[in-house]
């Protein structure tokens, strides 16, 4: 599922997240495309929440799915960064979740905007399709406060997509926890946002 990116350290981090993004979009539609052959198997679609904790992160939420995990040393923040990522489909959306943590590195509010930038780039979603919203994550850092990001755009095949995406911190931890779909489902969307927090 995760593709592999060659690291440079004379690349500049701006540079350097776009490979992240395009990493990340892989793996999501890797995901998505999964669906389709879930479906064809017969495997059911009903959503099955169950608590997750990504690696040592000291995260928590729900996914409605048994998830598929993975690492990967991934360029973040100008350096050579673990990220761990979990992430399944259900009920024709996907649900992920990236966590990186960068260390003692200066610049993590900056690596967050940046990376919530690329992620919208990738969908081609524009800034009439985007809007924001405050985020409430328990245990979350207060600076930059957590946000919700809703987005309309498109998937490499050129289908339309919807994407809400959390962006937030903990300490010198980034994480992205996303949900794509072709139509959001706001229940589904209300359970698993709500249920982020750090213990």
């Amino acid at each position: 599922m995760i593709s592999h990116l060659s690291l440079n350290s004379a690349i500049t981090p701006s540079f350097l997240l776009s490979g992240i993004a395009r990493w990340a979009a892989r793996a999501v539609w890797s995901l998505v495309a999964l669906t389709g052959v879930l479906v064809t198997t017969g495997c059911s679609p009903k959503l099955n929440w169950r608590d997750v904790q990504p690696g040592n992160s000291g995260l928590a939420l729900l996914l409605p799915c048994k998830p598929d995990q993975g690492e990967k040393i991934v360029p973040l923040g100008g350096r050579p960064t673990k990220m761990t990522m979990m992430g399944c489909d259900a009920g024709g959306a996907t649900f992920a979740v990236a966590v990186a943590d960068l260390g003692d590195a200066p610049n993590v509010p900056e690596v967050l905007t940046q990376w919530q930038a690329l992620t919208l780039t990738n969908m081609q979603a524009t800034s009439t399709s985007t809007q924001s919203r405050p985020l409430r994550v328990p245990g979350a850092s207060s600076e930059p406060a957590p946000v919700l990001v809703l987005a309309q755009g498109q998937r490499p095949d050129g289908s339309a997509v919807n994407g809400w995406a959390a962006y937030f911190t903990k300490g010198s931890q980034v994480v992205q926890v996303v949900m794509y779909a072709a139509a959001i489902e706001p229940i589904a969307a209300e359970i698993f946002f709500a249920s982020i927090k750090f213990d």
